[in-house]
């Protein structure tokens, strides 16, 4: 697949950066998991020390002639023009970003995730605001370097989202906000579930983490290159696609839907990881394309497979050999107990119908803190007052509102709306695919992965995201086909 001498030298020189960056991940894996809280000081030294090394070797003279001669080169396939496009983009970040901003920034999100986790178990944001605050200047100052033509904005947008803009943002809100109050009103009407006994039912860990590991076994779960951990916040981690991918859940005393829909969501994540062609391993497109098309994986597997009628009676015999107080519950009341409607405070927790509520209140929110138009300290209270707006409902303390999400401590700041999209690529993937259900209702699992891992899992990174789209499902974004969906399943 690599026939130029120019790109053979370019991934020879790669190869350390893709080893320190697997150093990143498996320690980022170990803060989340096993590392001890005071472990964080060594921690976050020894991250800032290897983003700013990094940095250095990308910005190597030699490495960065031989990009600019491969970018003259009229003859490259497409895998080795995704080389030189993804390593120009990461060119673009360092040469703009000074080093010390990008020390600065490694190092106070390093810091911030425990600050983040101290303050949500107190319930108070002035815990973690100074932190906040940082990260929003040094998030400012990113944005200026890296430039951006309508919105600060913009620039952090496509450092998850390659080519994605607020006006692209704007235009699926547009289209889904109206949608989703009107499909809301009339589940209203109609009297659709917003309860169910079981989201009170206590169980033993025990026994809900061997049935999510007998269904993740039943669609595929790739022993040998996944493992299963717990965290307190969900989460996936290619240490090292396609060869070691991490997944992790969080097992709250109730309610067993919560660590079985985390499971298969964070699945789809790693299954994409999983699917990239071997041949692209160790290279700058050998992971997935974008922050969207990954969600949209995750989001496919949760909730158009997950949450399916067809999946329920597939799933119906392991959850009741693992979980015996399902005994007195029937097929429909495991649908309905898994498709609950109603507003909440959890964004983890939400239903596929209010979900993108969510997501476009912290949208709202992040372009304002951008901008500059609000203060760190007016975040509570604008949240509060958005989330009643969009949803009814007005958070009780900090930690069921502002301090709920981890990701402002990371420092990602431009991630939240990849959720949407990816909600909103799942749907096109859905109709482009039209046989998810007769596949899940008949078992064949194996249909559904050779088909995204066709159209999309083993290209990587090789083509930008908005073009893998357009290759998988023949069209660009489209926020009208989950409507459609949303609303044919909930009729």
């Amino acid at each position: 697949m690599i026939k130029s001498e120019v790109i053979k030298q370019i991934l020879d020189h790669y190869r350390v950066i893709w080893a320190l960056g697997h150093a990143q991940a498996l320690m980022g894996w170990d803060t989340e998991t096993y590392m001890p809280e005071e472990g964080i000081r060594g921690r976050a030294q020894a991250r800032a020390e290897i983003a700013e090394l990094l940095q250095k070797l990308t910005l190597d003279e030699k490495f960065v002639k031989l990009i600019e001669k491969a970018e003259e080169e009229k003859d490259l396939g497409d895998v080795e023009r995704g080389v030189v496009r993804v390593l120009k983009r990461d060119l673009k970040y360092y040469q703009r970003v000074p080093p010390e901003i990008n020390r600065e920034f490694a190092k106070v999100t390093s810091e911030a995730f425990v600050a983040w986790r101290q303050a949500k178990e107190k319930a108070k944001f002035e815990v973690f605001a100074p932190y906040l605050e940082k990260i929003v200047e040094l998030s400012r100052v990113i944005a200026d370097k890296l430039g951006y033509e309508e919105h600060p904005y913009d620039a952090l947008l496509d450092l998850y989202e390659e080519g994605l803009r607020s006006r692209d943002v704007d235009a699926i809100f547009s289209t889904l906000e109206p949608g989703i109050r009107r499909l809301l009103n009339r589940l209203e009407a109609r009297g659709w579930p917003k309860s169910h006994p079981l989201e009170e039912q206590e169980y033993r860990r025990e026994d809900a983490e061997a049935a999510i590991r007998d269904i993740l076994e039943m669609i595929g779960y790739p022993k040998g290159r996944l493992r299963l951990d717990v965290s307190p916040h969900p989460f996936t981690t290619g240490i090292a696609a396609p060869f070691d991918v991490r997944i992790t859940v969080r097992y709250p005393p109730k309610d067993f839907k919560e660590p079985l829909m985390s499971a298969i969501h964070e699945f789809g994540h790693a299954l994409y990881e999983l699917g990239v062609d071997e041949s692209l391993a160790f290279t700058p497109v050998g992971t997935g394309v974008s922050l969207g098309v990954h969600e949209s994986q995750s989001r496919f597997w949760e909730n158009m497979v997950g949450r399916g009628r067809a999946f329920v009676e597939r799933i119906s015999p392991i959850l009741r050999r693992r979980l015996s107080f399902l005994d007195k519950y029937s097929d429909d009341d495991l649908f309905y107990y898994l498709n609950v409607v109603r507003p909440s405070y959890i964004r983890t927790e939400a239903d596929e119908v209010t979900y993108n509520l969510h997501i476009l209140l912290r949208y709202k929110l992040e372009k304002l803190m951008i901008a500059g138009e609000v203060k760190v300290a007016e975040i509570p209270e604008l949240w509060n007052n958005e989330m009643e707006r969009l949803l009814g409902i007005r958070p009780r303390n900090d930690a069921e509102g502002v301090l709920q999400d981890i990701h402002w401590s990371h420092g990602s700041i431009g991630y939240f709306p990849t959720y949407t999209l990816g909600n909103v690529i799942a749907a096109q993937i859905r109709a482009a695919m039209g046989f998810v259900d007769e596949a899940v209702a008949s078992g064949d699992f194996a249909k559904i992965k050779d088909w995204l891992r066709e159209r999309i899992h083993r290209w990587g990174a090789v083509y930008p995201p908005k073009e893998l789209v357009r290759r998988a499902t023949g069209e660009e974004y489209n926020a009208s086909h989950l409507l459609a969906y949303l609303e044919s399943k909930y009729k």
